[in-house]
């Protein structure tokens, strides 16, 4: 089975159930270690929309009157029902908002309001405003996120590959020429280490994407194949090539253009492309 893309890594990270890929992930050592990595930028970055609910606050008393303004309901609890609480943080509004009418629609009957026959009815207290929940964070918020995680961690990655000592021999390279509607350019060289790995360098001369995020890839000679390597930056980065992938099989290096849509796919639209020799 093959291992999680990294977007599904991400996006793992963010906390992002994976149905396809629970069971791998589950029992995959290198996927959840990079799991882990991962969401140790997640937690660096500690970013709002992604932090964990905090425990839940009890309503103020006068909750319940604000409900009943807004939705036109006649009948209130009994006091002992409403749970007590501290008041407020903030002023509150002394008139009570009535909700339109609805046109066409029958009129409100009057109900009567539930209290024993001897119990002095409770004064209403002041209504507090009602505040629009936050609205569940979209999958292109996800994906937006999951694609910072993925650049800080091959970032964090590039700057690890170009402490090494070891420069590694090179074994092939190619020139990036631009496609049509690019003005971008670059270069590509793979690198052999002395312990036998291999990274791909990429140079990116290029302005930012209008949208999105750029993406480096191998791909087959007839372009029905492909390997994501991750996202690439103006300048310089390094990838790291997975063991046994065969460069002949995979000599066309590739920069796309990828929009903030969760798509692992490749987009279609790409920059730059050279074929390494």
């Amino acid at each position: 089975m093959p291992h999680c893309t990294p977007e599904d890594l991400a996006l793992a990270a963010l906390g992002e159930p994976l149905p396809d890929d629970a069971a791998h992930l589950a029992g995959c050592a290198a996927c959840g270690a990079e799991v882990a990595r991962l969401r140790r930028a997640v937690d660096a970055l500690a970013v709002p929309e992604l932090a964990a609910s905090g425990p839940p606050v009890a309503p103020p008393p006068s909750l319940w009157a604000g409900i009943a303004a807004a939705t036109g309901v006649r009948v209130a609890p009994r006091p002992g029902v409403v749970a007590t609480s501290g008041p407020p943080a903030g002023p509150v509004p002394d008139v009570v908002p009535v909700a339109p009418p609805v046109p066409g629609a029958p009129p409100v009957p009057e109900e009567p309001v539930l209290h024993e026959p001897d119990e002095p009815i409770p004064p209403v207290a002041p209504v507090v405003p009602v505040v629009p929940l936050r609205p569940r964070r979209s999958r292109l918020a996800l994906a937006a996120a999951a694609a910072l995680v993925a650049g800080l961690a091959i970032g964090a990655g590039a700057v690890a590959l170009g402490s090494r000592d070891d420069a590694g021999e090179p074994v092939a390279a190619t020139v990036l020429d631009p496609l049509e509607g690019s003005d971008a350019s670059g270069r590509a060289e793979v690198v052999e280490r002395a312990d036998g790995t291999r990274v791909l360098q990429v140079e990116l001369t290029a302005g930012a994407p209008e949208e999105g995020y750029y993406e480096a890839w191998l791909l087959t000679e007839s372009v029905s194949g492909l390997v994501p390597l991750g996202v690439v930056r103006a300048g310089t980065e390094e990838f790291e090539l997975p063991a046994g992938l065969d460069l002949a099989e995979y000599p066309v290096v590739d920069v796309s253009v990828e929009p903030l849509d969760g798509d692992p796919a490749h987009s279609g639209v790409s920059i730059v492309r050279g074929q390494l020799s």
